[in-house]
């Protein structure tokens, strides 16, 4: 996802307090170590001096002292751990701690940037297009079926249970959901709902109104400063453990949306990541203004749920 200079900064820093709040950890665990465990300060203290002394005599030519070296450091760090565990600390309580032991709190791996990173980069584009607030009030504890009776009923429960199921699945197995029908009748709610049980369960999400994703992907596309950020947006679309598209539909649809949502849908088929897509559009209206190969992916490879009624959003300002 493409970042301005004042986010990546804001993440930089983030990296940064994780580092110092770590480091301060570990100095306090080595000084609780050190007062608490009688012999372990001498045991760590001499690593050193028989590190010199063996470093030497290999200089003097001692072909031994390399091997003698290992030998001894090995002794000292099981003595040293069965000190800790005998004080009923694990072996590895004063080894580096890290948030991340991938990057080790870097954000980087290898000069790439770490999946923690790329979580970091959705969570602060979550938080500052307002999402979150959405997905406060738009959650399963506040699912309500008062405003639906009868065949609309049925579908929404039917759509709302699969949902559930969708967003609890622990093996997270994978399959697709499609919402589609009139205005108003609980799509992007279920949605909402969905993303927000996964993002609270540790899983990478990323929410898309249609319009929002295909303006910015045109935006870095057709940008030659931007390929990077170009590269990356594609990562995060076809890596993530859930993609949602909204409002399929309300774009401006050519050949290059047909062609960026075909990419985007089959790229994450291939991969068995899941995506959930809503749209006002009846199956018809899909077909005809997206490709065949975009309407045969969706009946497919998606679970279809039609949900009709009354706009729920017009009667809850009514009921106010």
């Amino acid at each position: 996802m493409p970042l301005n200079n004042n986010q990546y900064d804001s993440i930089i820093r983030t990296y940064e307090e994780k580092q110092n709040k770590n480091r301060y950890l570990l100095e306090e665990r080595r000084s609780y170590v050190y007062q608490k465990i009688d012999g372990y300060k001498e045991l760590a203290d001499s690593i050193a001096s028989i590190s010199v002394q063996q470093g030497r005599k290999l200089l003097s030519g001692d072909e031994t002292a390399l091997t003698e070296l290992r030998r001894l450091l090995r002794e000292l760090s099981e003595a040293k751990n069965g000190l800790l565990l005998s004080a009923g600390l694990p072996a590895d309580y004063l080894e580096p701690v890290y948030d991340c032991p991938d990057c080790r709190d870097t954000g980087y791996i290898d000069g790439k940037k770490c999946h923690c990173f790329r979580q970091a980069e959705i969570s602060l584009l979550y938080e500052q297009s307002n999402i979150s607030q959405l997905l406060e009030k738009e959650n399963f504890s506040t699912l309500s079926y008062d405003y639906y009776q009868g065949e609309d009923l049925a579908r929404f429960r039917s759509a709302a249970e699969a949902s559930k199921k969708f967003a609890r699945n622990k093996d997270f197995d994978y399959h697709n959901l499609f919402f589609y029908g009139t205005v108003g009748t609980g799509k992007s709610f279920l949605s909402g709902c969905i993303a927000k049980e996964m993002i609270e369960n540790g899983r990478s999400v990323i929410y898309f109104s249609a319009v929002r994703l295909f303006e910015t992907l045109s935006q870095i596309s057709f940008d030659h400063k931007s390929k990077e950020d170009l590269h990356n947006m594609h990562h995060d679309l076809y890596q993530c453990d859930l993609l949602i598209i909204d409002d399929l539909g309300t774009e401006l649809t050519n050949n290059f949306i047909t062609t960026q949502l075909f990419s985007c849908l089959n790229e994450r088929h291939i991969r068995r990541k899941p995506t959930i897509i809503s749209t006002n559009l009846s199956l018809e209206e899909l077909r005809n203004r997206y490709s065949d190969r975009i309407f045969s992916r969706i009946m497919s490879n998606y679970q279809i749920y039609k949900l009709t009624g009354p706009d729920i959003r017009i009667r809850k300002k009514l009921n106010r």
